[in-house]
């Protein structure tokens, strides 16, 4: 049987327990073997935004996703030189993986989106395409997305939550648990001062704190954690 790898790209920044969440489902839900985190390198869709080091970010990732035997980290986008676009991580991947099956996790905004993307059709023979749904994204708009913008002869097989293609990859609608949290969110909550324990695992809070991350972030573990037990 081939690998069944998933691909779960972003920024990360931070990462949260919204990302950890929706890779585990994937993981469950489709049959996957493995998850690999990728984080970006030098994003293309967000210029002129401030982001973590991509030291800071890989740390955090670590951090996350320690202890799960089925999630991998990938530090494939910071060898590549130039933008991250995703078509050139998806074909350094198969590269990397031989006869691997690719599964690329996308949100539901960032689905509608793709028509934006560099080369964005060469994905969808790249990959096969798992939305993380909310119960707004609906599998009819998905298809007239992708029946307009990639091929005409996408077809929804209801049974499988699947839009099929005869030659390109099919796209999965993933209804995972929907947990509203951002990686935007946790910046402005910590740019207020205000905490973002319990948005992040633990161990990412701690070094959010101790590495003064987020200026501002209300991220005291240990003395929070001494009163909770003199409790």
């Amino acid at each position: 049987m081939p690998l069944r790898l998933g691909i779960f790209g972003g920024t990360f920044d931070p990462v949260h327990l919204g990302h950890l969440r929706a890779a585990e489902e994937a993981l469950d839900i489709l049959g996957l073997d493995e998850m690999l985190f990728v984080p970006a390198s030098v994003p293309p869709h967000k210029p002129g935004r401030n982001i973590l080091s991509f030291q800071s970010r890989w740390r955090m990732l670590e951090l996350a996703l320690a202890g799960n035997s089925r999630f991998r980290l990938s530090d494939l986008e910071q060898r590549m030189p130039g933008k991250s676009y995703t078509v050139h991580s998806l074909r350094q991947l198969r590269n990397e993986n031989p006869g691997a099956e690719l599964f690329f996790l996308v949100g539901c905004d960032a689905f509608f989106e793709m028509d934006t993307w560099y080369e964005f059709k060469e994905i969808f023979r790249l990959a096969g395409i798992v939305v993380l749904c909310r119960p707004e994204c609906r599998e009819n708009e998905m298809l007239e997305f992708v029946s307009k913008r990639v091929s005409e002869l996408y077809r929804i097989v209801p049974e499988n939550r699947e839009i099929r293609h005869p030659v390109l990859s099919s796209v999965y609608s993933l209804q995972n648990t929907r947990m509203d949290i951002s990686s935007t969110r946790i910046r402005e909550l910590a740019a207020e001062g205000r905490s973002v324990r319990y948005l992040v695992p633990n161990n990412v809070w701690s070094y959010i704190g101790e590495n003064g991350l987020y200026p501002g972030a209300a991220s005291r573990p240990h003395s929070e954690g001494a009163r909770n037990n003199d409790a």
